[in-house]
């Protein structure tokens, strides 16, 4: 069962100096991209020698999100996984502020997921160049620490809705995560599903419960691990009304996971409902 959302508002970077809204030509580019706090893992033998950074600052982490930054400034709408929200081990940095602001997004919230005070703040993030009518906070069932957030941009049938997530490993508790998302999408007509879902495309549109939605998922190149990629775990999934333009898994082994990015044209009556950028 759907809890009460819990409705937020984005927050507003003042330092961004390019423009809001979507492009004229319709066109939306969409990454999702699990950045694992900065952390650069290259061998499986990192997440030993390397684990310590996810506990404590260090000197590598700030260029690595400049790296991140300079890549996120070329998408329209940004799931990030496995961000912090200002603790000692980012060196109190929020990093989806920090992100908007080197990427200059005019938009970005942070899902403070797991709250372990001074030590970690374990998040989702989204960034967005397009206000949304509406953004809903919610934390998942199953073990504590993950969350969903739902967007929605236009009014009425022509909305589109975009739900960014990271689901758990557990193939039990994912199930109960996804039927939590499925009812959050109601009667949505175009909808975006993007993030860190730790399971296969075929799972998900074939024996979860958003199978009766009819979703595509175009990207099938894996994204995990980073260095010598062999699972595809990390998606963006599209209803069919959706037109695909381009998918790609881009080369930028910074992360331990790939992100993944789509560009998409939006229905006519969707581009009515939202603001056109002036370039």
């Amino acid at each position: 069962m759907v809890r009460a959302p819990s409705q937020r508002e984005p927050r507003v970077n003042p330092r961004s100096g390019k423009p809001a809204g979507l492009p004229a030509d319709g066109r939306l580019r969409l990454l999702s991209f699990n950045i694992q706090v900065g952390i650069s893992t290259q061998r499986y033998h990192h997440y030993l020698t390397r684990g310590w950074q996810h506990l404590l600052p260090h000197a590598g982490r700030g260029m690595n999100l400049q790296r991140i930054g300079e890549l996120l400034a070329d998408y329209d709408l940004v799931a990030l996984q496995e961000v912090d929200g200002g603790s000692l081990r980012s060196g109190f940095v929020n990093q989806v502020e920090h992100l908007a602001q080197l990427g200059d997004f005019p938009y970005w919230y942070q899902q403070l997921n797991r709250n372990l005070g001074r030590f970690a703040q374990h998040s989702n993030g989204v960034l967005s160049r397009l206000r949304p009518q509406h953004l809903e906070d919610h934390p998942l069932p199953g073990p504590a620490g993950r969350g969903a957030m739902l967007l929605r941009f236009g009014e009425g049938p022509d909305a589109l809705a975009v739900v960014m997530m990271h689901l758990a490993l557990g193939a039990r508790a994912r199930t109960r995560q996804l039927s939590y998302i499925r009812e959050l999408l109601g009667g949505f007509r175009h909808m975006v599903l993007m993030g860190d879902m730790n399971t296969q495309a075929v799972e998900l549109l074939e024996h979860s419960p958003l199978r009766d939605l009819g979703l595509i998922a175009p990207q099938v190149c894996a994204t995990f691990p980073s260095w010598r990629p062999q699972r595809c775990l990390d998606h963006i999934l599209l209803s069919p009304e959706l037109g695909l333009e381009r998918v790609e898994v881009l080369d930028a082994p910074i992360s331990d996971h790939l992100p993944v990015a789509v560009d998409i044209r939006l229905p006519h009556g969707s581009v009515d409902q939202l603001p056109q950028r002036r370039e």
